[in-house]
């Protein structure tokens, strides 16, 4: 710390006023925040890796030449050991995020946006970055090479698979795992890999706009092992959608520094590196929970796990390594890592829960309260035609109301006069709109509505659900279209359907269907 200080004052030509240490970040460096007279306040890390130090110091100013979004170095011991930096500030991107994450992965849209900045700035660094880089000065090795993937893999072979005394051939495995490394190093690559690319590296300012920190243990390598890393990071629980999402927005990005591969290419490959980057982390969690028995670690293995899952779901093409993949589906079947779906039987606060709970909810938010409507069933299903010169039909069953549909934006048969005294039951004006054809375009996303809506109402048992169609007279289009609608619902879903012609005064009931 004295060390420190003096760095300090070389350069400030005084003493900080005030040192905050800083929460560790699961290295043997420390950090602390030196507060100025004037309210200024820098980075101070002390690292006891000469090497480790360097690379950062390196890449730091390397990165700012590049006019790169990281820390600047400020002064620096001469051996190395002690250096000051640019304060980005006390929110990371981790911290900014923390309600989405908490909820599950319910991600609100100022989240996702700042997921999105992230992602998208990754190609800056890893691409303009790598221009003019000295690779030398990377630790602890300058390139993404066969033996740092098969160290990998072998990690997460002694600290987690055979943890879980899964039995396994070891030399066909090993087969494997050759393979593995060697596809995942076939493709040459001039970028910085930043190996530790995750939110907790991230800070954020007011803005939301991203810096980045420690780097290193970057080195040259293939782009796609950050975005892995990033977006299938277990207890992030993005969404697929999400994680979809933020994919392309990196590939967009990333074809504004440099030649893309084809979509297809690209999501082969990354696939490859998402693989690969499950095993690496479940070695870390094998290690730190299994050996050296941290909670943390252990309550990670589960959501990697699932991960696991999700990958033996891909096209098993895209992994020609069927003994590792074998191995990995029967890791995932180890009883210690079942999933038991045990759903709440009641809600915290107490309230009367559904019986048949139709939607799938997220665990946290528990089951569904009952609602007075629900099960009250069979369901009927009310479609009127009516003019608008004379109002909206009124609903009786005490509902509220439900759909009403102009049709006056469609070609009106009552224009001409030989339909004037007939009506959309009568077989020429149905052959007129028919021919006509807007009718039926008209139609087609109200019958879309309509399915969905109905068998809603039949999953939760209501009783009742009205459509209306209306017309300049109530007399062609509009009747048309309400009796179309009710003979489609009654001959799909078996329901009892009333129709009411109100202009025309006629009432017709098409039962139920017999099950």
């Amino acid at each position: 710390m004295k060390q420190l200080i003096d760095l300090y004052k070389r350069h400030y030509s005084c003493e900080p006023k005030d040192v905050e240490e800083l929460p560790g970040q699961g290295s043997n460096r420390k950090y602390f925040r030196l507060w100025g007279d004037d309210g200024s306040h820098v980075i101070g890390v002390i690292g006891t890796s000469r090497d480790e130090n360097h690379a950062f110091i390196y890449l730091s100013r390397h990165f700012a030449k590049r006019q790169l979004p990281v820390p600047h170095i400020i002064a620096v011991s001469d051996d190395e050991t002690r250096y000051l930096q640019t304060d980005l500030g006390t929110i990371s991107l981790y911290d900014a995020i923390r309600g989405g994450r908490e909820a599950g992965g319910r991600y609100n849209l100022h989240e996702q946006e700042l997921l999105k900045k992230a992602i998208r700035e990754l190609p800056n660094v890893q691409i303009r970055g790598a221009r003019g880089l000295d690779w030398s000065n990377c630790y602890p090795q300058p390139e993404f090479d066969m033996d740092s993937v098969l160290f990998d893999l072998n990690y997460f072979k002694y600290c987690f698979l055979k943890a879980t005394e899964l039995d396994f051939h070891e030399l066909k495995l090993e087969a494997n795992f050759r393979m593995l490394a060697r596809d995942l190093t076939s493709e040459p690559t001039e970028s910085f890999l930043y190996r530790d690319f995750q939110a907790r590296n991230i800070m954020v300012d007011k803005d939301g706009n991203p810096y980045f920190i420690d780097f290193q243990g970057g080195r040259k390598g293939p782009y796609y092992y950050d975005v892995a890393s990033f977006l299938w990071q277990a207890s992030a629980h993005y969404s697929f959608k999400l994680r979809r999402e933020l994919v392309y927005e990196y590939y967009q990005s990333l074809s504004h520094y440099t030649e893309v591969p084809s979509v297809r290419h690209f999501a082969g490959r990354l696939a490859l590196f998402v693989l690969f980057r499950t095993l690496q982390v479940l070695g870390a969690y094998g290690f730190r929970g299994y050996f050296e028995r941290k909670k943390h670690f252990l309550d990670s293995i589960p959501p990697a796990i699932q991960n696991l899952r999700d990958i033996l779901k891909m096209d098993p093409k895209i992994f020609p390594y069927p003994y590792l993949m074998d191995v990995l589906r029967r890791l995932t079947e180890l009883p210690q890592f079942t999933v038991i779906d045990e759903p709440a039987i009641s809600r915290a606060d107490g309230l009367k829960t559904a019986v048949n709970d139709i939607y799938k909810g997220n665990p946290l938010d528990g089951p569904a309260t009952f609602s007075k409507y629900d099960g009250k069933g069979p369901l009927v299903v009310h479609v009127y035609s009516f003019s608008y010169r004379k109002g909206i039909p009124e609903d009786k069953s005490g509902n509220g109301g439900g759909y009403v549909f102009d049709c006056r934006s469609t070609h009106n048969p009552g224009r001409y006069e030989p339909y004037k005294k007939l009506t959309g039951l009568d077989e020429p004006v149905i052959r007129f709109l028919e021919d006509d054809g807007e009718i039926i375009e008209f139609l087609k996303p109200v019958y879309q509505l309509a399915d969905h809506h109905v068998e809603r109402y039949i999953q939760r048992g209501f009783t009742s659900l009205m459509f209306c169609f209306g017309c300049t007279g109530g007399q062609h289009r509009s009747v048309y279209s309400a009796q179309h609608l009710a003979e489609h619902i009654n001959r799909k879903y078996g329901i009892e359907v009333e129709i009411t012609h109100r202009e025309q005064g006629i009432h017709q009931i098409l039962p139920a269907k017999a099950k």
